[in-house]
């Protein structure tokens, strides 16, 4: 099964759904996480902007390409909102999952419900912790519930 983690990236929740997952046949993608790599893609590769909408323009069109890619080839796409932020691109990741047709589990805390209200009713699971999204991937591949 291919699993794209999308969203927030400033806390180790994708190395504690896959510590989850360990035995399962599960390949795991999801977007750069080196918070200045992904930033400052499109410059380091393409050349300086002076203006910062042109710096980010080209990291986010570079970013695109990889993000488009892996949500197409994903079976279950898994999009985490965090405490901190505004987390716009979380947001996009899931609009365009449900357009695609992705099975998709969507991750936040009680603070967001409301906020998320119509993501979360996108969603086919919307848990809090991360330890709940590999129970129900194991139990999607499985069958089995957690012990």
């Amino acid at each position: 099964m291919k699993v794209y983690l999308a969203g927030e990236i400033h806390s180790d929740w994708r190395a504690e759904v896959a510590a989850g997952c360990e035995g399962l046949d599960v390949v795991f993608t999801g977007p750069v996480t080196d918070h200045a790599a992904s930033d400052d893609c499109g410059v380091a590769i393409m050349g300086a902007e002076a203006d910062k909408f042109w710096n980010d323009h080209k990291g986010a069109k570079l970013n695109a390409i990889r993000t488009r890619r892996d949500l197409a080839a994903a079976d279950v796409v898994v999009v985490r909102f965090g405490d901190k932020y505004k987390q716009w691109n979380a947001a996009f990741d899931a609009g365009q999952a449900a357009a695609m047709g992705k099975s998709l589990i969507v991750m936040h805390g009680a603070e967001h419900q409301h906020a998320l209200k119509e993501v979360d009713a996108a969603a086919l699971a919307v848990v809090e912790r991360p330890e709940q999204v590999a129970q129900i991937l194991r139990y999607v591949l499985e069958g089995r519930l957690p012990a």
